[in-house]
């Protein structure tokens, strides 16, 4: 990362509350859980990062795990992936000034969030409306969960809304952003604090050890935002949010009131839903094979009064 670039993401990250002044923390808390420094711990009290005295000890006493891949990625270090993944897409898709969209969406996203395999994250499910007529959602790490303008203008009514937030609530169920770090970054960082020991850390390898974090949050981001998560996972999302708003009285004919609607908008050559995700046509054929036939969405009257005032001027 280019240095103006990295003080342009730092200063918009702390700006949106999505990565504290501390930074050191949370590179370190993405290679604490490393049983290396358990190592470490005998082989002195501290040892030292730059100008940073590291209390080996105290670290080996919070770290059980070995992190060899996704599945060993504590809560607490998916919290801090995905605040950072969350700066670098609000880089590209600023937030929309709207409290009253906001709230709506995040009242209805927590409500559905409850109803997953994953009521609870670390920091919380956070979701937020971008200012963009792009069709995209996105699900960070953690449970930071985007939908743009363009996304919501898919969604004629409040359970096609509720689709698409299930629909990322499922990513991070199945924590599919984290399962798109490269296992070479994560084995790098084991690897240089295996080698170094309780040696002094010099601006070479910390400087090693930041690309490696750095690298990570890039795999994340370039998935989520270039290459799109493979069918199996659209698939496992998909079927997630069938469940969800089953278990939360919305009609799972939604998601195909939405994809119906994306079809009719989506334009090609465009960096949108369409290049990072299987065909709605594709999508469809899969879920009506659970919902049936599709049949049109009743909602009550109450429910699509407060869909118009929230969401009536995206």
């Amino acid at each position: 990362m280019e240095r103006s670039s990295r003080r342009k993401f730092l200063s918009l990250a702390c700006k949106w509350g999505i990565l504290s002044l501390g930074a050191a923390p949370v590179l370190s808390s993405f290679i604490s859980g490393c049983k290396t420094l358990d190592t470490l711990a005998k082989s002195g009290p501290s040892f030292q990062v730059g100008d940073v005295v590291v209390d080996t000890k105290a670290i080996a006493k919070e770290t059980q795990v070995v992190t060899k891949s996704f599945e060993d990625i504590t809560p607490q270090q998916e919290y801090y992936i995905g605040r950072t993944v969350g700066a670098m897409i609000l880089q590209k898709y600023p937030p929309y000034n709207n409290p009253t969209a906001d709230g709506y969406v995040n009242v209805m996203g927590q409500m559905l969030a409850q109803a997953s395999d994953c009521p609870e994250t670390y920091g919380g499910y956070h979701f937020l409306i971008q200012d963009s007529d792009e069709i995209n959602a996105f699900a960070a790490p953690g449970g930071l969960i985007f939908l743009t303008r363009g996304m919501l203008r898919c969604c004629p009514q409040e359970d096609a809304v509720a689709a698409v937030l299930a629909h990322e609530i499922g990513h991070v169920q199945y924590k599919h952003g984290l399962r798109a770090i490269k296992q070479s970054r994560v084995t790098s960082a084991l690897t240089a604090l295996a080698i170094k020991g309780a040696k002094k850390y010099g601006d070479e390898d910390l400087a090693k050890l930041t690309e490696t974090f750095e690298g990570s949050i890039s795999d994340i981001t370039k998935t989520l935002i270039v290459n799109g998560y493979s069918r199996s996972f659209e698939n496992q999302a998909d079927l997630a949010a069938i469940s969800i708003l089953q278990r939360t009285g919305y009609d799972p004919n939604g998601l195909v009131m939405m994809l119906n609607q994306m079809k009719t908008q989506l334009k090609p050559g465009r960096q949108d839903f369409a290049a990072t995700h299987p065909t709605p046509d594709s999508r469809l054929a899969e879920i009506q094979k659970y919902v049936g036939k599709y049949s049109a969405v009743k909602s009550p009257q109450a429910r699509q009064d407060r869909f118009k005032t929230s969401l009536g001027k995206i």
